[in-house]
């Protein structure tokens, strides 16, 4: 079975480099301008994105969302960390210090996927 290529301009098309950060009103005209949706059909999609992701990554969902081909998004949880008492001091050699505990955590953890590294080359 071939594996046909897309023949969209988009894929063949070389991006040039941007020279200043975007604010969010100016992505979305970029978008815009470059699609045939027009810049509240932008926004629209972008919240929604936004819903999608929150939903995948909250307390007691899946805790993983993937941009196909850019990014993964993880919630990770860290364990609680238990109170350590007499332990050297690594900026005061020979002094004794007393760590607290710290309670468990959740962090948001973002992988970089093959073609989004590809793009810094």
């Amino acid at each position: 079975m071939a594996v046909r290529k897309s023949s969209t301009g988009a894929a063949n098309k070389k991006a040039s480099a941007i020279q200043k950060k975007y604010t969010k009103t100016e992505i979305l005209n970029e978008i815009a301008l470059n699609t045939s949706i027009n810049k509240k059909e932008v926004s629209a999609v972008l919240d929604e994105l936004s819903v999608i992701i929150e939903r995948h990554i909250k307390k007691r969902a899946v805790g993983e969302f993937t941009l196909p081909g850019l990014l993964k998004i993880k919630s990770v949880v860290r364990p609680a960390r238990p109170a350590r008492k007499n332990v050297p001091n690594p900026f005061r050699p020979g002094e004794r210090m007393d760590i607290p505990r710290k309670p468990a955590s959740t962090r948001v953890k973002l992988l970089p996927l093959k073609k989004l590294k590809e793009f810094a080359l």
